[in-house]
This record gives structure tokens, sequence and C-alpha cells, in this order.
């Protein structure tokens, strides 16, 4: 997830850099944008979308695991994480829609938080667990 995100980044600056969303995309909700962005392009435009929608997925998938394991640490970090990624998607539709530079800004706050809350359960993953020795699952 977190080398997902860093990658989400850095093509989301390329977009908002180089890429003009065609006028025919605007207008709409979140999946009228997605869709349009998958199927429309720019290239590099459906790259983004289709790995948010993979980071999205990602994020649910790991909030259901931390809520399975009950470690109370890794479900908040990991709803925060989807969080982020959630309204980051709602942004992305946004930006399509209107080309607002705002919702450009938001998007890659919203990614830093979802990364630094990846980067946190590694950190805290790696860390070895007291008195075992072992890493804490």
């Amino acid at each position: 997830m977190a080398v997902g995100l860093l990658i989400q980044y850095a093509v989301g600056l390329w977009v908002s850099v180089y890429v003009t969303v065609p006028a025919r995309d605007q207008g709409g909700g979140v999946l009228a944008a997605v869709g349009r962005a998958l199927a429309n392009g720019p290239a590099s435009l459906a790259v983004h979308a289709g790995l948010g929608l993979l980071l999205l997925l990602g994020s649910i998938v790991l909030v259901v695991r931390a809520v399975a394991d009950r470690v109370g640490f890794f479900v908040v970090t990991s709803v925060v994480s989807l969080l982020a990624v959630q309204d980051k998607t709602g942004r992305s539709a946004a930006f399509v829609n209107n080309g607002q530079d705002g919702a450009s800004l938001t998007m890659g706050l919203l990614t830093a938080v979802a990364l630094l809350c990846q980067l946190v359960n590694l950190f805290r993953l790696s860390a070895p667990h007291r008195g075992s020795g072992q890493p804490m699952r």
C-alpha cells in the first residue's frame, strides 16, 4: 500500500501538471468521473484513476484484516488511511468535474495522510514485541 500510494502521488503530480481534463469529461458524480477517466483517457489520467481504485480496494482489505486481528492500533490507522483514500477519490472526481486547483492540493495532502498511516503501520509491525523478541502482529 505504501509503495502504491507513492506511485499514485507521482502519477497524480504528473496529471495535475501535464494533463488537461477534456471538457467532455466534466460534470457528473464520482462514478461517472472515474468511468470517463478510465474510458476516455488521457492515458496518465486513466492509470491514475485505475490505481486509485486499487488503493481504495487495498485500504478496505487492510481495515478488514486489522479488525479480524483485533489490534486496535492497526484498526485506527487503517481506518484513517481508508478515509483519506476514500476522500481523495471524491476529490479526484471533483477535480475531473470542475478542474479546481484546490481539489488537486487536497488530493495530495490526503495521499500524504494515507501514506503516513501506512508507514506508521510498517514501523509498528517491524518493532519487536515486548518480551518475545518477535515483531508485533
